[in-house]
């Protein structure tokens, strides 16, 4: 069980669910009207922290410097959306949709706040004019909101006012947005290459009979028939293909920083002075 006094060792500090996962960051606690205890805590969600969920304080307790709760983190993201800003307090209807979401059962609830050994604050037998007993407990579970860096205007035992802002503190998240893979396939082309190619070609030559030939010319019959052959080479291109290693390709990554503007909204207090005369008229 939390106590008032963890309270600021809970605030804008991690919150971790059943299973050990962290959520978020703690930014506001919801006390309980009737009680004083501490009810609900909600969480920063999602991107840059921009949905904030309530997440019950049942059984939830401190561990070092982080707040662990009894509940997992998809049920607290699937959260009903209660507005955290409409006047710190909780409507019936609003957590009416929280008990009913997280499973917690408001007769039990109502039958606890009217125990006495379980400390209850209501009257025994007890109901709220105009409700039913798991209404009532609506009613008497009503939370008062404490908030991180934005405590509400309340007058001190010196009649000062405390004026508090909001600050907006922007993040990053590191995600995964792609992926890249190097894929290798094979094509076919055609390439075209000239070379220079030879073949032999039958030439008659006639050559006149000289002194020199003229026993060759006679060594033979007068008048006969004859034939002589001659064997023609010619040169054809031949193509084989080898496979050579030429490039290596390998894939990396690079950082490449940008800037993206941010837009939020904060809420800042503003207090003015005002009187009244004697007639009761208000004077700024």
């Amino acid at each position: 069980m939390i106590t008032r006094e963890q309270i600021p060792a809970v605030l804008d500090h991690p919150i971790y669910d059943a299973d050990g996962s962290k959520v978020g960051d703690a930014k506001h606690v919801f006390f309980d009207d009737a009680s004083g205890q501490p009810e609900w805590v909600t969480v920063k969600t999602g991107l840059f922290g921009t949905n904030e969920s309530f997440v019950p304080m049942r059984g939830a307790h401190m561990v070092e410097d982080h707040l662990e709760v009894t509940v997992s983190k998809d049920r607290i993201k699937d959260a009903p959306n209660v507005d955290v800003d409409n006047g710190g307090h909780l409507s019936e209807d609003e957590e009416h949709r929280l008990y009913e979401h997280y499973g917690i059962d408001w007769d039990e609830a109502w039958q606890q706040a009217n125990d006495p050994d379980q400390a209850g604050w209501a009257s025994p037998g007890e109901e709220l004019p105009g409700n039913t007993a798991a209404e009532a407990a609506a009613v008497g579970g009503t939370t008062a909101d404490m908030r991180a860096g934005d405590d509400a205007m309340t007058r001190s035992g010196d009649d000062a006012m405390t004026r508090s802002e909001e600050e907006m503190h922007v993040g990053v998240e590191r995600q995964e947005v792609g992926r890249a893979r190097l894929r290798k396939y094979v094509v076919t082309e055609e390439q075209q290459h000239t070379i220079p190619v030879r073949h032999e070609e039958v030439r008659v030559v006639r050559e006149p009979v000289t002194d020199a030939d003229l026993d060759d010319a006679l060594s033979g019959p007068e008048i006969t028939e004859a034939e002589h052959e001659v064997t023609l080479h010619a040169e054809r291109p031949v193509v084989e293909t080898r496979t050579e290693p030429v490039e290596r390709v390998r894939l990396s990554t690079q950082e490449v920083t940008e800037e993206e503007t941010v837009i939020g909204t904060v809420r800042k207090e503003r207090i003015e002075a005002e009187y009244e005369d004697d007639e009761g008229d208000r004077r700024p």
